[in-house]
């Protein structure tokens, strides 16, 4: 892979330190008054979720990272992984469940998501932002009670716990922030 120059960190340029792929999440320059200038930079590990803080020098470069974007489907659970489908090559990959993070509560199968190679290894997924699903089981709310703020735990369709409005009734297909895990409002039919 091409040596990607300080003078070139951006956020989101993705990189390899020690033969690991990390993702740029700052890049602050520095000038002091006297000496080279240098960028501090921000890294966090694509496989780990760990956190870098490194210092380089102006004329200092880093390999970049075989880092690819693509597009595919959720397929089927495997034991602890689950299965997808590259939608240009239709070639299926594994991804353990605890690598999708707290996303992977939210896919249905046939799901469209965004996919993050490295080296032709899944790596990585992006859920979609928002997902419609159905409630399975909540609490019946209380009479009276509908109109207030109140809030009660809910179980959707794919086993994930939302909190939700007490006006929310089991059988209610609901849209929810696949990035926060909050509730946004009743699905629309």
């Amino acid at each position: 892979m091409p040596q990607i120059n300080a003078g070139d960190f951006r956020k989101g340029v993705k990189v390899i330190i020690e033969g690991e792929p990390y993702n740029m999440l700052e890049c602050n320059f520095v000038k002091p008054g006297k000496g080279q200038a240098l960028y501090k930079t921000r890294l966090k590990h694509l496989f780990k979720g760990t956190i870098l803080d490194r210092t380089y020098k102006s004329g200092d470069s880093l390999e970049g990272a075989d880092v690819r974007q693509g597009e595919g489907q959720f397929t089927y659970r495997d034991g602890d992984n689950l299965v997808f489908m590259d939608n240009e090559t239709y070639e299926q990959y594994p991804l353990a469940l605890d690598a999708c993070g707290d996303a992977a509560q939210y896919l249905q199968e046939g799901m469209t998501c965004g996919l993050l190679y490295w080296n032709e290894q899944l790596i990585d997924i992006t859920a979609p932002p928002h997902v419609v699903l159905e409630v399975t089981y909540t609490e019946p709310a209380a009479r009276g009670n509908t109109a207030s703020s109140l809030t009660k735990p809910a179980t959707v369709e794919t086993g994930a716990t939302i909190t939700v409005p007490a006006f929310v009734e089991t059988g209610e297909k609901i849209k929810i922030d696949t990035r926060t895990g909050d509730y946004i409002e009743r699905a629309r039919e």
